[in-house]
């Protein structure tokens, strides 16, 4: 890569092909920590997993927002996950409209897998940087993660926009009943 010498025009598109191979580097980093699994699960049913371990029983409706997908592709991707034993569907008992997705004891394992792997293998890599640029990539990525502001999707608040926060309707308990 060439330095810019001041034009910004060039700088930003440095930085901007610097970025997309380091996205595709997290991707091929993400899919061999799926793949390491051995589950024949893709990259966007790992995303469902990894938004029902964040946020816990959501709103079908809620996670295909999310996602960025329309409620029926949700609904497909929630299929498959429940016939894999990955998410448990059920309909709201307080409103028979709608599916509540919940990640079953398997799926969690799953998500815990593939993120220890992915970590794993991000941390080794990161060790292998000088210590001057491991001291510069912190500020850098969290300088973009920051000027990205609501294109970052936290999937938590992403589902709380979307009211896909739920009480879990496979607790007995009633929400009110520790109060």
């Amino acid at each position: 890569m060439t330095r810019s010498h001041g034009d910004p025009d060039q700088e930003a598109e440095e930085v901007t092909l610097a970025v997309m191979a380091a996205s595709r580097l997290l991707v091929a980093i993400s899919a061999r920590a799926l793949a390491s699994t051995g589950s024949t699960l893709t990259l966007p049913q790992l995303r469902a997993l990894v938004v029902l371990r964040t946020c816990g029983p959501v709103k079908l409706a809620a996670l295909a927002s999310t996602l960025g997908v329309n409620p029926s592709t949700a609904l497909r991707m929630a299929v498959r996950l429940g016939d894999g034993g990955l998410v448990d569907r059920r309909t709201n008992p307080a409103n028979r409209r709608e599916v509540i997705l919940r990640l079953t004891p398997t799926g969690q394992d799953v998500v815990e897998r593939v993120l220890a792997h992915r970590r794993t293998e991000i941390r080794a890599l990161v060790e292998r940087l000088p210590a001057e640029a491991r001291a510069g990539l912190v500020p850098a990525l969290k300088a973009l993660t920051g000027a990205a502001d609501e294109l970052a999707v936290d999937p938590v608040d992403e589902v709380r926009r979307d009211a896909g926060l739920i009480d879990d309707p496979l607790d007995p308990t009633p929400p009110d009943a520790s109060r």
